[in-house]
């Protein structure tokens, strides 16, 4: 494409967006009008364009249940009083019609007569409904000749006055309107609302499966005056009350361990946390995530629950194990999920013998031989890096990667076995990291060596490592039994469930 051409795209797209705006402003001003209409007529506060109520008894959804498979042109004798938003509009000469749909994407038609309400009415209807508006109806349920459930008028009501004209429901939005303008995207399409009724449906079995487990639900701080509890980048904010610098938290790890220190052996927690670092399809700077904790488990019994918690999230979406994705993509999340060591699928996937001794410069080369680079270079970060190279895009089904790094990993137990490891799992579900699990260091001597590591590596300009947290560590001092542990994306549980990016599963993510 050469300059003139990409030039003249540019200058057609910007003035068709110039066109766009200018015929919005002059629905605008006509809507405008119709307003300032309706509220004259009121004569009184409460009334007009946005009525304080409208007497309402009934809903689409309830009317289509109780009158569904009525006959073509049949009355049925009986009188609601509805109300729901104008998606369709066709006005004639003496009978118009509009199609009222509720929140859930149901809809109703409404049929206005001039026999049912008279000359005046009907007038007032063709003069100022809009597509868009709310609008409260009050007639009999009937059958339109077509065999379309319907309400034959006998009173209306504007409920709320729509100032700006919907999107053409008949094409398709495009994705920086579907994500900027998420309300528009309920409105005009049906995978939005499933979205939020399936978010919804996920967290509300978490919570059920951790309830018939014993598990109790508990509050971590937000604002922290110390990010800890994963390797992560914070957003920096300040008290003005405190006079000191905070963290919007990273991780509820550090505070909900305090919790098992107390007493509470099963505890969890869904929260919102921050990182300030990249955005793309499965990251998000402001995300949803469970963590939980069981005293007297290990990673082993973890992943057990971790197993349970998502086959339980797809029954209650699905109602099967088997979830079918947005694209019509079936994926199986039943049975019991593979468990492999890190380590051992490198080396069978690379044709190497790399173990927990290989040294730095070993791996380097390995790299270097793959084309990978790698920041703030460690036997673990190597490891890992060299892992997702060889392994990770050939995972199809859920599968546990067990035993990771010990450097990677700083609040994790060491392996019971393997010296150089920790009791560490991730869990891959379409090829990307959907839960991590742990066994739980709970030595508060190996607790504080690995913080003073972590010290080291944040002094030689690693922005991601952790820092020493005496709090805690006075916390385990007390005594923190055997543990196991888990954190997993809710957002990311979404994409695994419906097989849509991470934009989508988040109701209103951010956007520049």
């Amino acid at each position: 494409m050469t300059e003139n051409t990409t030039t003249a795209l540019a200058d057609a797209t910007a003035d068709a967006e110039a066109i766009a705006a200018a015929e919005m402003n002059e629905q605008k001003a006509v809507r405008m009008a119709k307003r300032e209409r309706l509220n004259a007529a009121a004569g009184a506060p409460g009334g007009g364009a946005y009525p304080v109520s409208v007497p309402v008894s009934d809903t689409i959804p309830a009317v289509r249940a109780r009158f569904e498979g009525l006959e073509a042109d049949a009355r049925t004798g009986e009188t609601v009083a509805l109300a729901g938003r104008v998606v369709h509009l066709r006005n004639t000469g003496k009978l118009c019609f509009a199609s009222l749909q509720a929140g859930d994407g149901s809809r109703i038609q409404a049929m206005v007569s001039l026999g049912e309400v008279g000359e005046e009415s009907l007038t007032e209807w063709k003069d100022l409904v809009d597509l868009g508006d709310h609008l409260f109806v009050s007639g009999e349920v009937i059958s339109s000749r077509r065999g379309e459930l319907s309400i034959m008028v006998a009173s209306w009501q504007i409920a709320t006055k729509a100032l700006l004209p919907l999107p053409n429901l008949h094409s398709e939005l495009s994705e920086e309107t579907r994500v900027r303008s998420r309300y528009l995207d309920l409105i005009a399409r049906e995978q939005a609302r499933r979205n939020v009724i399936s978010r919804s449906t996920t967290v509300a079995s978490l919570r059920s499966t951790f309830t018939g487990l014993g598990f109790i639900e508990i509050e971590t701080p937000m604002l922290q005056t110390m990010h800890g509890g994963a390797s992560a980048r914070p957003f920096t904010t300040h008290s003005n009350a405190f006079d000191t610098e905070l963290y919007l938290r990273i991780a509820p790890e550090l505070f909900l361990k305090r919790a098992v220190v107390g007493g509470i052996d099963r505890v969890y927690e869904i929260n919102r946390n921050f990182r300030n670092e990249g955005a793309d399809s499965t990251h998000s700077p402001e995300f949803a995530m469970l963590e939980a904790y069981e005293a007297y488990g290990d990673y082993n019994s973890i992943a057990d629950l971790t197993q349970k918690l998502i086959q339980d999230a797809a029954q209650a979406v699905a109602g099967s194990h088997v979830v079918t994705w947005a694209d019509g993509t079936e994926y199986d999340l039943g049975g019991e999920w593979d468990r492999i060591s890190m380590y051992e699928s490198l080396n069978a996937a690379a044709g190497t013998d790399v173990t927990p001794a290989t040294p730095v410069a070993e791996l380097k080369a390995l790299a270097e031989r793959e084309g990978l680079e790698v920041d703030h270079p460690t036997h673990g970060k190597y490891v890992e890096e060299l892992w997702e190279h060889f392994v990770k895009g050939d995972l199809v089904r859920p599968t546990f990667v067990m035993d990771f790094p010990v450097d990677t990993s700083p609040l994790v137990r060491g392996h019971r076995t393997t010296p150089g490891v920790v009791e560490k799992w991730d869990l891959y579900i379409r090829g990307f990291e959907l839960a991590t699990g742990y066994s739980e260091l709970v030595d508060p001597v190996i607790q504080r060596e690995r913080f003073v590591e972590q010290a080291r590596m944040a002094a030689g300009g690693d922005p991601e490592a952790m820092r020493l947290d005496e709090e805690f560590l006075r916390a385990l001092e007390y005594g923190m039994p055997p543990s196991g542990g888990m954190g997993m994306g809710i957002d990311r549980l979404l994409m695994a469930l419906t097989g849509l990016g991470i934009r989508e599963t988040i109701l209103f993510p951010l956007v520049k």
